[in-house]
């Protein structure tokens, strides 16, 4: 007991020491064109982050790109020609407390204190359908309770400049919801620029071939999200695969596979040594629009990952075989999803594989709709906007 709390002591004054050397640091003049990017408290290369980095790179060179990483998950960022900076390291310090810009789809640690001449681009991550932030009556998650949750979260936002939103539905959300009074960019999701600048056989043969896919077979993505609540302890989480896979072998095995992603913090625990052939595990794959473009059909939960797929007009299924008590006890949704949802909402395996067999998913007007409302701003474009508003080359700053 006795060497634990001399750890945890020590732990506590080289973290004390770590932020004030970043206060000290962040004093100096910044690099107005270094910019740090980091994707899902860098286990990713992924998301708008990447989106907007590659835009850069391609368009705007004379910016000097770091990329934030967890050194656990290092081997997702060899071979892509990025500039790595372990995070927390001392490197990483340097780079973060002088740099100009930072650019997170998640929320960085508050202990970091962020110097007053940075610019902090908060992409986020999704469209919600989940209560966020202050708009959720209780949170469930491990670690934390409600009310420090909220207090945390809002504390984060507050040191945004500017960010991201999809459309106005979202728009309106984040303002309330993350306590947001910035710099909104209206602009769509800038992941999102891939599926409409690479929707073409040949891109989708590359991917299969790469990811040595049959090439005569229907691809399923299953990408469901993680429950708030299913956890043992703080980094300890449990994994529930609802989906019958012996049974969708059975009955579909012959003209499909099947794509499992599965949440970061339950992907570990996924095993499909018995389904080889037909059922993948890309919980790891460098970016889910990959994933999207390759799929014919989609079958998620609560995963915002369906607006971004709406993006490809394909057929979706909701497998909500908790939608009661996630509805009423814990999340809860910000527009009818059962009225509103773009496919059927199913509560079996069963019904799953009818569906997948009728191909009838959804009404062409209801989808019109929702495709209006959700993914109207998205055209390939989203990164050249947000680029413009937030960097402006040759601006004086």
């Amino acid at each position: 007991m006795r060497n634990l709390l001399l750890r945890i002591k020590r732990g506590k004054t080289i973290k004390r020491l770590y932020k004030l050397a970043f206060i000290l640091v962040g004093k100096l003049p910044a690099k107005k064109n270094v910019v740090v990017f980091e994707s899902f408290l860098g286990k990713q290369y992924s998301c708008n982050p990447r989106a907007i980095y590659e835009y850069m790179k391609r368009n705007h060179p004379e910016y000097e790109m770091y990329w934030s990483i967890d050194p656990r998950y290092s081997n997702i960022f060899k071979d892509k020609g990025l500039n790595t900076l372990p995070r927390f390291s001392i490197p990483w310090l340097f780079k973060m407390a002088r740099a100009k810009y930072w650019v997170s789809n998640s929320r960085l640690p508050l202990w970091i204190p962020k110097p007053a001449r940075t610019v902090y681009l908060q992409t986020w991550h999704g469209t919600p359908l989940k209560r966020l932030a202050a708009d959720m009556d209780e949170v469930h998650m491990p670690g934390t309770d409600t009310e420090k949750y909220k207090r945390n979260f809002l504390n984060e936002s507050s040191r945004w400049d500017y960010l991201i939103s999809p459309n106005r539905y979202s728009s309106e959300i984040f303002a309330r919801a993350f306590g947001f009074n910035k710099n909104m960019i209206e602009s769509g999701y800038p992941r999102n620029d891939y599926l409409h600048n690479h929707d073409d056989a040949e891109t989708i043969a590359e991917i299969k071939k790469r990811l040595n896919l049959p090439k005569d077979k229907q691809v399923i993505l299953y990408a469901p999200t993680w429950r708030d609540n299913e956890f043992y302890s703080v980094g300890k989480y449990k994994f529930n695969l609802k989906l019958d896979l012996d049974k969708m072998q059975k009955e579909l095995g012959n003209d499909y596979i099947v794509l499992l992603r599965m949440h970061y913090l339950i992907a570990e625990n996924l095993d499909l040594n018995d389904y080889s052939g037909f059922a993948y595990d890309v919980s790891h794959h460098t970016d889910i629009s990959e994933l999207y473009l390759i799929s014919d059909l989609l079958i998620t939960d609560y995963s915002s990952v369906f607006f971004d797929y709406a993006n490809l007009k394909r057929p979706m299924i909701f497998y909500v075989y908790d939608i009661e008590n996630y509805r009423d006890s814990l999340r809860g949704f910000y527009f009818d999803f059962e009225e509103q949802a773009p496919g059927p909402l199913v509560k079996t395996t069963e019904e799953v594989i009818h569906h997948v067999r009728n191909k009838d998913l959804f009404n062409q007007s209801d989808f019109d709709s929702f495709y209006e409302k959700f993914c109207y701003l998205e055209s390939g474009q989203s990164s050249k906007r947000v680029v413009e508003e937030v960097f402006q080359p040759n601006r004086k700053n």
